[in-house]
């Protein structure tokens, strides 16, 4: 009969050895995990628990925090094409540019060229394409303020013919005020946490200009994948407009406030302007 010798098992401190690399290798694997997800915006626990069939938690982060997919193109397209064709509307003494087509003509090659680019969602953008962007929208609130000036001055002088009848003077006015919505919600939208594509991606980890009621809602009350799109930024645009001032979305940066100001004033006199003098001339 063999005796038991020492070679024939793992001695009591191989053993623990073992057990005490393995338990390293796991630490090692959980640091790595959780680092992964942590740039993703998700907890681990929340993750461990859902790949386990137990629960499925929100992410530790909201997505206007967090790199997205990019917002899609069609909404900023439509309405951009919408204000450029509002221009040609315009009477020819309070454009800009005579004929009536041309700027309308430059605003709509550029978005051409925009569209192409990005044509389904907006998640990439060069210095040329940001460039083209932002001449888009300074061509389209050019336009448009001179217009506005014009206008003033043809009702204020009671000078032209613009003013003497209330229909035409009405529908101007209404086409200006409308272009104004459009180009300065293009602005909100372009410069809020450096614009849609730094917004998507979080290339800078930037305080945000306006505060929706969505970023400080209790996490129950807000779907786990909103963040600010453009028609949250053409809403901003239209309250600023009709109130005069902000509603439920508040401007925190100074650029936003000034913004804010400046169209609720152009929209101000637009309006105050057009309805007294067509008040005062309607039969």
């Amino acid at each position: 009969m063999a005796g038991t010798g020492e070679n024939d098992g793992p001695s009591g401190p191989e053993v623990a050895e073992g057990i005490q690399s393995l338990h390293h290798r796991i630490d090692e694997l959980h640091r790595l995990v959780a680092q992964r997800l942590e740039a993703e915006g998700v907890q681990a626990g929340a993750w461990l628990h859902s790949a386990a069939g137990v629960v499925h938690q929100r992410p530790s982060r909201p997505a206007w925090r967090r790199r997205t997919q990019g917002e899609r193109r069609w909404p900023v397209a439509i309405t951009t094409a919408l204000g450029i064709t509002l221009q040609v509307f315009v009477p020819d003494k309070l454009t800009l540019v005579s004929p009536t087509w041309i700027l309308p003509a430059a605003q709509g090659a550029l978005l051409v060229v925009l569209v192409t680019v990005n044509p389904k969602r907006i998640d990439r953008q060069s210095r040329a394409m940001r460039m083209l962007s932002l001449a888009l929208a300074a061509l389209l609130s050019l336009a448009n303020g001179w217009s506005v000036a014009r206008l003033a001055i043809d009702i204020t002088r009671g000078s032209g013919t613009i003013g003497q009848k209330a229909g035409p003077l009405l529908i101007t006015g209404a086409v200006i005020w409308l272009t104004n919505v459009i180009a300065f919600a293009l602005w909100y939208w372009e410069f809020d946490r450096g614009g849609p594509v730094s917004r998507a991606l979080n290339l800078k980890d930037r305080y945000p200009d306006f505060q929706y009621p969505q970023m400080v809602l209790p996490p129950e009350l807000v779907p786990a994948d909103w963040e600010p799109g453009f028609i949250d930024y053409l809403y901003l645009a239209f309250t600023s407009a009709t109130a005069f001032s902000p509603t439920d979305v508040m401007p925190l940066s100074r650029w936003a406030k000034v913004a804010m100001t400046v169209q609720s004033v152009i929209s101000l006199v637009t309006v105050a302007l057009v309805v007294s003098r067509a008040v005062n001339i309607f039969p």
